[in-house]
């Protein structure tokens, strides 16, 4: 923010002694009468203010440039950073499947204790990855299924006529990093 305000006032200072230059130009030639010497330098004060024009001109057009590399380079950085976490968020879906399983698995049992301690863990690590722009995607028995975003492994007969063409079960759940999907739902279709 600092270094745009910073740039409008460079360029306003150099708009301003550009202007300041071309009126004392101006003035000097109303002071001088009208003799065939100030003719020629008549001429040649418009010649310097069309040059001059032209440099201000070329400053402008330099200084946008810039201002849309910068825009530029800033987006890419932001994307960059975004891909740096899509890799370890998809090195993490495995170990947050394996709480998964575990979870549920030690609900199971008689240990009480043992299972809220699991759970603890489970929900901690599941908030954290929330937390840095993870999504699970929601998807579940009799869902329509879409190439786009599941991923088909395999196909059985429908155990009810409702579920053909639909998602009979979800295999492996989906993850999404912000808009994209980084791991696709893995599901089981009926026919």
């Amino acid at each position: 923010m600092s270094t745009n305000k910073e740039e409008s006032t460079v360029k306003d200072n150099i708009e301003e002694v550009l202007d300041d230059a071309i009126d004392k130009v101006s003035e000097e030639q109303e002071n001088k009468g009208e003799t065939e010497e100030e003719t020629t330098e008549v001429s040649e004060l418009e010649t310097l203010k069309e040059d001059l024009q032209k440099e201000k001109d070329k400053f402008l057009r330099l200084f946008a440039e810039f201002e849309n590399f910068k825009k530029r380079t800033s987006r890419e950085r932001m994307e960059l950073y975004k891909t740096a976490n899509q890799e370890m968020m998809g090195a993490m879906l495995p170990v947050l499947d394996d709480f998964d399983r575990a979870h549920s698995e030690i609900s199971k049992a008689k240990d009480k204790n043992l299972s809220k301690g699991v759970e603890l863990i489970h929900n901690k690590l599941r908030d954290t990855l929330v937390s840095k722009g993870l999504t699970e995607m929601k998807v579940k028995e009799g869902d329509t299924f879409d190439a786009e975003i599941h991923e088909a492994i395999t196909q059985i007969p429908a155990p009810k006529d409702k579920l053909k063409g639909k998602i009979v079960d979800v295999v492996e759940k989906g993850y999404k990093l912000g808009e994209r999907i980084i791991r696709y739902p893995k599901v089981v279709t009926g026919m």
